[in-house]
């Protein structure tokens, strides 16, 4: 549920936004560019601790000497599971802020990347996939930046949703069986993830045009 305002999360025919299935409400108002960062909420310290637990899952991860490590697989199932968490918290509470809309992808990308990392290292999940996944995730991280400089939000489409999912739980399968699952996943996630960041680069590139017609037309607007 998108909460704008003084509107209870609860309420007739808000479930499904609560749970996060719906996301047709626009981009909550506290979340965009030049809102205050508010970095102290529940939703971010949900957050934090994700971002907290990623070099521990890496520590016991790269010392189970095979990579798969049930305590180092359930830790990660946790950190995968908080990106879940830490949306349902801000539907739930309406602690929106700048600061989880900044944290949250950052946080999501360092995720895959520590668990491409393990896979690479261990060999849990063919090497030419990963790399793709790998290399996705770092233009990713340079288009968001690029944005950020050049004053343009690049919002989460709906495939860059969906492929966050079968991307982790590849990684978490792959450290808890060895069979064609986890693969066949990887490469499902990694062709969506490929369309998504496709969409993201046009968006801004659409967004900086846009931009820069607003100056054209408004010179003195800076």
């Amino acid at each position: 549920m998108e909460r704008s305002g003084g509107v209870a999360p609860f309420g007739q025919g808000r479930l499904r936004r609560l749970l996060g299935l719906d996301r047709t409400a626009p981009k909550p108002l506290q979340t965009r560019q030049g809102q205050p960062l508010r970095p102290f909420t529940i939703p971010n310290l949900v957050g934090y601790v994700r971002l907290a637990a990623i070099p521990v899952f890496l520590a016991i991860a790269l010392d189970s000497g095979d990579g798969r490590s049930a305590t180092a697989a359930l830790l990660y199932l946790a950190i995968a599971f908080g990106d879940y968490l830490d949306g349902f918290l801000a539907r739930v509470t309406g602690q929106y802020s700048r600061m989880g809309a900044l944290l949250d992808p950052v946080v999501d990308r360092l995720t895959i990347l520590a668990g491409a990392a393990v896979c690479w290292h261990f060999e849990l999940l063919p090497r030419w996939a990963l790399a793709v996944v790998l290399v996705r995730e770092i233009v990713t991280l340079a288009l968001a930046q690029y944005g950020l400089r050049k004053g343009v939000d690049l919002e989460v489409n709906w495939l860059g949703r969906a492929a966050v999912w079968p991307v982790m739980g590849a990684i978490f399968l792959a450290m808890v069986m060895d069979n064609w699952i986890p693969p066949a996943m990887l490469i499902v996630g990694m062709v969506l993830s490929l369309l998504a960041t496709l969409l993201y680069a046009r968006m801004g590139r659409e967004a900086a045009a846009h931009a820069r017609s607003a100056l054209q037309v408004n010179p003195h607007s800076s």
